[in-house]
């Protein structure tokens, strides 16, 4: 049984949103630091002077998950490698099962070949690796059904995860010749500025309209981990999408888990609105409300990591349904977050407003 948890979300502020979130709780009496992404390389460093500040100045981390390779996730955790004792280091690396991947890419005959191309589609994993070895930090690989301390991984299974590899736009251009790489590399950006083209429209209470596109294949790798502390029950989803939520509530009775009912959750991808569906959402945080809950009612906590230069985070639609189950919606923007059970207060921190309702949503 958890004594005491704390949680906090840091903010990652830059155009571009990212992950960066530190965790202190004891099991038993024992004491455990945990770490999952650390935003981007400057980022990194404010997480250190954070865990330094409010951690009790420890020269250790029980455990650093780097939950899928994009580097406003990844980068930051170099510093954080460099500037503690790290126990154990929770990342998975496509160039290990690169015998089986071999057969499945027609342009590839070498592995040594195609394990330095995936080292060059992925290099923050790549320089995390480097930096792990030469500090002697053992590093696991992080599928389903594997403990990180206190934490159950319940997604990507390993099948997902090649899968999401074989499917990457990164590896795809690893397996094209040079001028078709930047072809590729050109229309994602022409598609990326296209996006960016939103129009709103006015919704009634419970409507919600999410992307029928799917998240990238680097967001689904994300490793998706689920605690019990202190009788609540704790979701961290990194950047997963559909598939990874999926197998979540697929493995959830594995490990004695009733949904819906998380009790905290980390909403993924920033607030992304190409991530979650009403489906997945009514079965892992419960269906929604008839009405505006006008009592107070809160269900669960949902927590959004999203800098305040980044446009496209969170999508209202996102903010929208999380209030249509019931919770209580906190983001990152210019500001760090902690959610605690039984810690003791923290000098100078303070309670966060409900954000707004949305009465409108991306069309």
């Amino acid at each position: 049984m958890a004594d005491f948890f704390e949680i906090d979300f840091l903010d990652v502020e830059a155009k571009k949103s990212g992950d960066a979130i530190a965790l202190r709780y004891t099991i038993n009496g024992a004491l455990y630091i945990h770490v999952v992404d650390g935003g981007y390389l400057k980022t990194g460093e404010s997480l250190t002077n954070h865990i330094r500040t409010h951690y009790g100045n420890p020269t250790y981390i029980d455990h650093v998950v780097a939950t899928h390779p994009d580097g406003d996730h990844t980068a930051g955790l170099r510093v954080i490698l460099e500037s503690f004792k790290v126990k154990n280091l929770w990342m998975n690396r496509p160039w290990l099962y690169v015998d089986e991947l071999l057969q499945r890419f027609s342009r590839y005959t070498n592995r040594d070949n195609l394990i330095r191309d995936l080292k060059k589609a992925y290099p923050n994993t790549a320089i995390l690796e480097d930096i792990a070895k030469a500090n002697n930090i053992p590093i696991h690989e992080t599928f389903q059904g594997a403990s990180v301390g206190a934490f159950t991984v319940m997604a990507p299974t390993r099948e997902l995860y090649l899968n999401k590899v074989l499917e990457s736009e990164k590896t795809g251009r690893v397996a094209e010749v040079a001028g078709a790489s930047v072809t590729l590399l050109l229309s994602d950006i022409i598609k990326e500025a296209v996006g960016k083209v939103v129009s709103f429209v006015q919704a009634a209470w419970g409507g919600e309209a999410f992307s029928k596109e799917m998240t990238s294949a680097e967001n689904e790798m994300s490793i998706v981990q689920y605690a019990k502390l202190c009788d609540q029950k704790i979701l961290l989803t990194g950047d997963t999408g559909r598939d990874g939520l999926q197998e979540f509530v697929n493995y959830a009775p594995w490990v004695g888990l009733t949904l819906p009912g998380i009790d905290r959750f980390q909403v993924p991808h920033h607030g992304s609105r190409r991530n979650i569906s009403t489906e997945l959402l009514d079965q892992i945080l419960g269906p929604r409300l008839a009405e505006r809950a006008n009592d107070g009612t809160i269900r669960f906590t949902a927590f959004i990591s999203s800098a305040k230069e980044d446009e496209d985070h969170p999508r209202k639609a996102v903010v929208r349904a999380m209030h249509h189950r019931g919770g209580f919606v906190v983001s990152t923007e210019g500001q760090a977050i902690t959610t605690q059970q039984n810690a003791a207060p923290r000098e100078g921190w303070s309670s966060i407003p409900n954000m707004p309702y949305p009465e409108d949503q991306e069309d």
